[in-house]
């Protein structure tokens, strides 16, 4: 852990597209096995926490800001479990964190954290789960400082824990926002939980609806509860029919629409679930399940041409309501509606346009000509590399590290046949007891790491090395049929801000092919991809992004050249844009078979065949579907170019990071 170092976190918001309830019904299975097991399909939403965190030696010390911009704290806490145990127990401002620092703590060796909530964009109390955002949250702050090595489910494990630790009597759906913006399928048989990401057939234009009214989940929590785990009377029967044989097919069938891209057929199961609900639940608890605002808003005349339907959000009641619209265009109109007619404030949500990127392809099979004779013996993804954390490692560990905490869950690395067994050796081999009994406490901790990091990566052998775009050809099969990232093994990232490099491209990616670029003198350029193109002014790119329209991009240009083509509106005189050495290949098939087809050239010509370059590729790619170019946040450096790059390098990652040892803004 580097203490000074400064994490940058967003959690989302998540809204129950289908079966609210059935997550605390279905654990009564404990209890009545003649319960049906409770299903919800559930999403993160485009609104969340943003945060910044670092470590303290002994306190928890918290700051909050609301949707509203108002601040809360900051409050210190010392890191005793009794102390956090009774803020959890007062149910305060601050007994969500407070509640999972304690969970935490008696599970884990950490000291104390500052955490910086320092903007909000999802409102509370409104059925988004604004509570269980926090406690994934400050789960994940402690995962990322300490480096506890948990999942997802085991972050969303801790703050269930640390949210039940408090008055709430929230349900295991709940923390489902900890993956992200995507939907998720979620199954609770007692104290079972399954999830399953779910894909789309197509999007969900959905407008969230502050209803303007008043909600008491903790009383339609305890009325609701009165029914389980066995009914007393034909109304509690009924809302445990609702809850589950009737959820279980209306979920079932939202599903069946969803994988099928019938939205118009979703959005009439929305309907049909509301009319279902109203039925059985409101009379469990009138006060709070009447809800006059939210059904004003379903049945308002002007909004039905433009939806296919709509429902309650999270516990249902007058916090807020979703609305399906029938496209992009529509979700204009019904905002508006909404708005001047109803008097309401709403927000946009798309769900299932863009699909995460999720694994990485790292390839590590070129030899250095420049680097003989050492390259004789190891390619540069090989090379010793001081770490930010003090350990010495192949560069390849730095850069599997960094991708997969950036999110990916699957890193395909491309090797020679002549360095198989050394990777094999790194990622699937555990070391000797002899070994590992020789080391400190530290580095035995560390290599219990590197094997759950081998778990996630997969070696490709590349037989013959003919240039980066051939490489990368070699992976198809290995890598699944969805974008990725592409890091180069004989480059090594260093951000300048607490988000990595590779979780900035992460970040920035929406939907189409993306390459990280830097700026660099004119003298410099004549080895490396060179690009130029329009900048782009967008709302959903991070304020520190720089994201423009690629209008060129070319391999190793000579300065006469770049100087007549490859020159970018608002650089300096003699700076251009070149490839920082990330990449996230949105259109994956279209990149195959292009470099297949120039693969087939080069078989055609035999041993006069020039490398099978990468840069050429994308170019094509570029001129048929458009490519993105973004300015990251820091530093790339290249270990395989000359010796004097990698002492460089070695020199460069010794220092400490620019993002270490600031405050929190």
């Amino acid at each position: 852990m580097a203490q000074g170092r400064v994490y940058e976190l967003f959690v989302p918001g998540r809204i129950c597209l289908l079966g609210e309830h059935s997550d605390w019904a279905g654990s009564y299975r404990r209890f009545n096995k003649d319960i049906v097991p409770g299903m919800c399909l559930v999403s993160g939403t485009n609104q969340g926490l943003f945060a910044r965190c670092k470590h303290h030696p002994d306190k928890l010390i918290l700051k909050t800001a609301d949707h509203h911009g108002v601040t809360t704290g900051q409050i210190e806490l010392p890191m005793e479990p009794q102390k956090l145990l009774q803020v959890a127990a007062e149910g305060g401002h601050f007994s969500y964190m407070a509640g999972v620092t304690y969970q935490i703590m008696i599970r884990y060796q950490v000291q104390g954290l500052v955490l910086d909530n320092y903007k909000t964009d999802l409102p509370d109390r409104k059925g988004l789960s604004s509570s269980a955002a926090a406690c994934v949250l400050i789960a994940r702050a402690f995962n990322r400082l300490y480096d506890l090595k948990l999942t997802v489910r085991g972050e969303m494990d801790l703050a269930y824990h640390g949210e039940i630790t408090t008055p709430s009597q929230c349900g295991r759906m709940d923390q489902c926002c900890a993956f992200g913006a995507r939907p998720v399928l979620m199954t609770f048989d007692g104290d079972r939980l399954d999830c399953d990401e779910l894909a789309l057939g197509g999007t969900l234009h959905i407008v969230i609806v502050e209803l303007a009214g008043t909600k008491d989940t903790t009383e339609i929590l305890q009325k609701l509860n009165k029914a389980y785990p066995v009914a007393d009377d034909e109304k509690q029967a009924k809302l445990q029919d609702l809850l589950g044989p009737t959820n279980k097919r209306l979920v079932t069938q939202t599903m069946s629409a969803l994988a099928d891209g019938d939205i118009a057929r979703v959005g009439a199961l929305m309907v049909e679930y509301q009319a279902a609900f109203d039925e059985c639940a409101m009379p469990m608890c009138p006060s709070q399940l009447t809800a006059p605002n939210l059904h004003k808003v379903l049945g308002h005349p002007t909004l039905q041409p433009h939806i296919w339907g709509g429902k309650g959000v999270g516990s249902q009641g007058d916090g807020c309501a979703q609305l399906l619209c029938k496209s992009e265009e529509d979700v204009e109109v019904v905002m508006k509606i909404v708005q001047a007619e109803l008097g309401m404030s709403c927000m946009p949500l798309q769900i299932g346009a863009v699909t995460p990127v999720a694994q990485a392809l790292i390839p590590a099979a070129s030899f250095s000509s420049a680097l003989f004779p050492a390259s004789k013996c190891l390619p540069p993804a090989l090379f010793p590399v001081m770490d930010a954390d003090g350990l010495l490692k192949p560069a390849i560990l730095i850069l599997v590290e960094e991708a997969i905490a950036a999110g990916l869950h699957r890193v395909v690395i491309v090797v020679s046949a002549a360095q198989h067994a050394d990777f094999e050796t790194i990622f699937h081999k555990q070391a000797s007891m002899r070994e590992y009994n020789r080391v400190p406490e530290r580095l035995r901790q560390y290599a219990d790491s590197i094997v759950e990091m081998g778990r996630k990566v997969h070696l490709v052998v590349q037989e013959e090395q003919h240039g980066l775009g051939h490489a990368v050809l070699c992976a198809r099969a290995a890598l699944e049929p969805a974008p990725f990232v592409l890091m180069l093994g004989d480059h090594l990232y260093r951000s300048s801000t607490g988000t990595s490099c590779v979780a900035q491209l992460v970040s920035a990616y929406a939907g189409r092919s993306l390459i990280a670029l830097r700026r660099t003198a004119e003298i410099d350029i004549s080895h490396l991809g060179t690009a130029c193109g329009n900048w782009e002014a967008t709302r959903d790119a991070p304020a520190a992004f720089r994201r423009l329209a690629l209008s060129a991009l070319v391999e190793k240009p000579s300065t006469d050249y770049a100087r007549a083509n490859l020159v970018t509106p608002g650089l300096p005189n003699g700076e251009y844009l070149t490839a920082f050495g990330l990449y996230v290949i949105h259109e994956y098939r279209s990149l195959f078979e292009v470099l297949q087809e120039e693969h087939q050239v080069r078989e055609q010509l035999g041993p006069s065949a020039s490398l099978l370059q990468l840069t050429p590729a994308l170019d094509r790619i570029r001129a048929e579907a458009g490519l993105a170019g973004i300015l990251l946040d820091g530093e790339r450096y290249d270990i395989g170019h000359t010796p004097a790059d990698y002492l460089a390098t070695l020199n460069a990652l010794a220092k400490k990071p620019s993002g270490e040892d600031s405050d929190l803004a």
